[in-house]
Formats: structure tokens, sequence, C-alpha cells
């Protein structure tokens, strides 16, 4: 379990969540993520790059 008894699931139960602030911060990060104009977009796509590369 986490550090302050907080597992990887309460995190996703907060994300998902739509009475949590922590919704807002998930939805925005995906919008991001998803927009070629934002930097987010380019830095999500890094990691798939490398893994196609090995």
């Amino acid at each position: 379990m986490a550090k302050g008894g907080r597992s990887r699931n309460d995190d996703r139960s907060d994300s998902m969540n739509p009475n949590n602030p922590a919704y807002d911060a998930s939805v925005e990060n995906r919008a991001d993520q998803l927009n070629p104009d934002h930097e987010a977009y380019e830095a999500s796509r890094e990691a798939e790059d490398d893994e196609e590369e090995d």
C-alpha cells in the first residue's frame, strides 16, 4: 500500500468520480494529451515511440 494509507485504486476512484476535484484534473490532462497544439501531446507520445524502436 502507498504511503499515507492510500492505494493506487483509491487514486483511480478519485479520478473517476465526477464529484471529486481530481476528476477535473484527470479530464484536463487527457484533453491536453490529445491536443496536438499542447506540449503534453508530444510528451505523451515519447514513451510510445521508444517502445516501437525496440
